[in-house]
């Protein structure tokens, strides 16, 4: 049994906090900003309003305050949007180095000063060396998770028999872990295919929203090799598995639908989607001066024409 601290009491955190718990592990949830999940977690009930589920009794909610850092975990999960991250980073200085940390958070930084995009383990090291990170990666769509509908995702750490060690604390019958030990593809893949599922879902049949997928897994393709991960990760669950699932049933191929029918991006949040989180807006928004400026348009023509869409509020 572990002791599993999980920061970020959204969706996401909240389901995967299931699987955690059918392992017999002592599961501590916190949430620093949503006041509407903290309510959630801890009333009685556990009634969770996103995955719109009672989460089990055995769940411990704890406020997000100083008396949490001075605990002692086995794992520590990072759950939360990628804004959030920030704030975590400096609360780790509070940690012991020994202790492994998990990250669920899907999305990449442009480091103006050093003109570079950075993955969430690599803005993490550069802060606190010699950090135990792990990534947590794949086709989980959290409300299905919470329901305990079979689900397959992806560990990855350099050193492979620690990510094993981390899979065997959260795997069940219905959730399945693989393990890899290329990080940064992970990463890469995890977080461009936010932006592809966008472009997938503005296909307006399936006809052409099948030649998108192959088109975007393309570019995806060139994108991990550019970054330096390795090709084969784009056929594994964190590649092909992840993007279909995002262009089959997600918020990004949700605003794709509605860019291809001719909204602008603004208008379309506004009239469908206002409370909606778009990630791959985000991303897009994030990278956007590193992508354009430094590859060439003829190697990733979707990607530069879904940025620029965006950035500028255009018709795709």
């Amino acid at each position: 049994m572990a002791k599993i601290l999980i920061i970020g009491g959204g969706a996401m955190g909240a389901a995967f906090t299931i699987p955690c718990l059918e392992n017999n592990n002592n599961v501590i949830i916190t949430e620093p900003y949503s006041n509407k999940f903290i309510k959630d977690l801890e009333s009685r009930n556990k009634f969770h309003s996103g995955l719109k589920i009672k989460l089990p009794k055995k769940l411990k909610f704890q406020k997000f305050d100083e008396k949490l850092f001075r605990e002692n975990y086995q794992l520590i999960v990072i759950a939360l949007s990628l804004p959030g991250v920030d704030l975590i980073v400096k609360k780790l200085a509070n940690f012991k180095n020994t202790i492994p940390i998990l990250i669920l958070t899907k999305g990449l930084k442009y480091n103006k000063k050093r003109r570079k995009i950075l993955t969430i383990p690599e803005i993490i090291n550069e802060n606190y060396k010699k950090r135990n990170i792990s990534v947590l990666k794949g086709p989980c769509l959290a409300k299905e998770l919470a329901q305990k509908n079979k689900t397959s995702v992806v560990v990855a750490n350099k050193n492979i028999k620690i990510a094993k060690k981390i899979g065997k604390i959260i795997s069940t019958n219905y959730y399945s872990v693989e393990y890899s030990n290329d990080i940064l593809g992970v990463e890469i893949c995890s977080a461009i295919k936010n932006i592809y599922a966008m472009i997938i879902g503005s296909g307006q049949n399936m006809n052409s929203s099948s030649g998108l997928f192959q088109k975007s897994m393309n570019e995806m393709k060139f994108l991990i090799k550019y970054f330096k991960g390795n090709e084969s990760t784009i056929l594994g669950l964190v590649g092909v598995g992840d993007l279909y699932v995002s262009a089959v049933g997600g918020r990004n191929s949700k605003m794709g639908y509605y860019l291809g029918k001719g909204y602008t991006f603004k208008s379309a949040k506004k009239k469908f989607m206002p409370k909606d989180t778009v990630e791959g807006e985000q991303l897009a928004r994030e990278i956007a001066p590193y992508i354009l400026k430094n590859i060439n348009k003829k190697k990733i023509p979707l990607m530069h024409h879904l940025l620029k869409t965006i950035l500028n509020n255009k018709k795709i």
